[in-house]
Formats: structure tokens, sequence, C-alpha cells
């Protein structure tokens, strides 16, 4: 009968012809069987309690997260403490993510006003700068030096073009400089310029200002004409000869007719068509001579 009652245990089976032989076999095999459930049981005890140390840890670092966040944890009993935490989990994460979504556009919108303030900036500079030109004499300032910039810029043009591409004009704090493209460019005070190098230069600011002076008239008037005077008779044999060729090359061009008031032989040979100015005792008169 005790056998029976342990069947579901499944005991080794029993000789029936050594009845002791058999209770002892059965007795050992309770005892063995004893120890190991007891074993894991001890096992099953230890297990347990490591899940519910986990577990309180998992709670443990849930509620830190909260805290972390600035978030009250919910309250909530033992049995719905998971369920409590994945809702307040949830309802936290959709209030985080409509803070982020309204943070999104205020940084969208501060952008757009810090490219609004440096527009502002330089508008505040620009009028800042301008309401320094219009005082008196800073505006008088300004409109000189803009005004000496464009006719040293067109001087500049038109002394490549009569030099052949060998001088360009500059000035600086007020000095006149050529940069000489035939020694690498070299930049060079005007006063070192030779005598028909200055005739040239020269005549390139005259031509320039002439330009500028039509390009100011309110009439549209244009000067068709140049008449230069410049004192010939004190120029040696070879800058007459380089300020002829420059003469040469300016009227070739055809935007202008050119005048030379002159008492040098040499230089008058060269002009196509003068007037010659004779003198005798009674009376002078003019006499064309050329085409």
């Amino acid at each position: 009968m005790v056998r029976d009652g342990l069947a579901r245990f499944v005991p080794p089976p029993a000789d029936r012809d050594d009845l002791a032989g058999a209770w002892q076999a059965l007795v050992g095999w309770a005892r063995g069987e004893h120890d190991a459930r007891s074993a894991r049981r001890v096992e099953a005890e230890a297990a347990v309690r490591a899940a519910q140390e986990a577990t309180a840890g998992a709670h443990a670092a849930i509620v830190a997260l909260f805290t972390d966040a600035q978030v009250q944890p919910p309250a909530a009993s033992p049995q719905d403490a998971e369920a409590t935490l994945i809702r307040a989990a949830a309802v936290t994460a959709e209030r985080a993510e409509a803070a982020w979504q309204r943070m999104s556009e205020r940084l969208g919108q501060a952008r757009e006003q810090q490219v609004q303030r440096m527009a502002l900036q330089q508008e505040s500079r620009v009028a800042k700068s301008l309401a320094g030109h219009l005082r008196a004499n800073n505006f008088e300032r300004w409109l000189l030096e803009e005004a000496l910039d464009m006719l040293v810029d067109g001087a500049s043009r038109i002394l490549r073009e009569l030099t052949g591409g060998q001088y360009e004009l500059m000035h600086d704090k007020g000095e006149f400089f050529v940069i000489d493209h035939h020694d690498a460019g070299l930049r060079r005070g005007v006063r070192t310029l030779s005598g028909g190098e200055t005739f040239q230069a020269s005549l390139a600011l005259a031509l320039a200002l002439s330009e500028q002076l039509a390009g100011m008239s309110t009439t549209a008037a244009s000067l068709e004409s140049i008449v230069l005077d410049e004192g010939f008779g004190t120029l040696d044999a070879t800058t007459l000869d380089v300020v002829a060729a420059t003469l040469e090359n300016l009227a070739a061009r055809g935007d202008r007719m050119v005048g030379l008031v002159t008492h040098v032989q040499a230089l008058a040979e060269r002009v196509p068509v003068r007037f010659e100015v004779h003198k005798d005792a009674r009376t002078a008169y003019v006499e064309r001579v050329g085409l």
C-alpha cells in the first residue's frame, strides 16, 4: 500500500520474492529522491529571489529614468507597477515628442531671426557709413576720391593703348604711379618716367578727364576734339618722336580730332593737316598745308 502511494514518483521495481530487500531499496530510493528534491527546491528558491531582485532593480532603473527626465514616477501597487509604468512612459514620450516639435519650430524661427538680424546689421553698417560720408567734409572727400578713382581707371586704360600695353596708371594716397609690364609689373613713381612717357601719362589723364566731363554733362554733350600746347620746343628729338607717335596713334582711333599748337618744325611736319600762321610787316595770315 505504501508503494502504491509513491507510484506517481516512479519508484524502482520491487522484488516480490524478497520483501525485506525490496523495502530497503524503496527506503534508499525515497531518501535519495528527498535529497534531490530538497536541493532543487533550494535552487528554485534562489532563482525566485534572483528574479525578484532583478525585477526590483529594473523597476528602480525605470523610476530613475523618470527622475532623470524630471518626471514624477507614478505610484502603483506591486501588482500593477509594470502596466502603470508602461502607460506613464508612453504618455511621457508623447509629451516629449510634442515638446521637441515645439523646440524645432522655435529653432527654425530663431534661425530666420538670425538671418534678419544679420541683414539689419549690414543695413546699419551701410547707413552708418553713408551717414559718415554725408557729413560736409567727408562727403566732399568721398566724392573727390570716387572721381579720382574713375579718372585714374580711365587714364590707365588709355595709357595702355598709347604705350602698347607697357604702362598702367594707379594712385595711392594722392601719389601717382605706373605699373611697368615690361619690367615684371614693377610699380614706379611717375617722376621716374622719361619726357615722352610723362607726356603720354599726362595725355591719358587729359583724355580721361574729357570723357568724365562729357559723361557728367546733363545735355549729353560730347568732346570730339582736343587741342594740345605743351611747349614742345623743350623736348629732345627722341621725346619728340614719342610724342608724335602717340598723337598719331590717338588720331588713328578716330573718336576725336586732335589739334596741336607747336613751333617745332619736325613735329609739325608729321601732322597730316595743319594751318601755318605767317606774319609780314603789315599783317598776319593763316595758310592751310596738307590735305
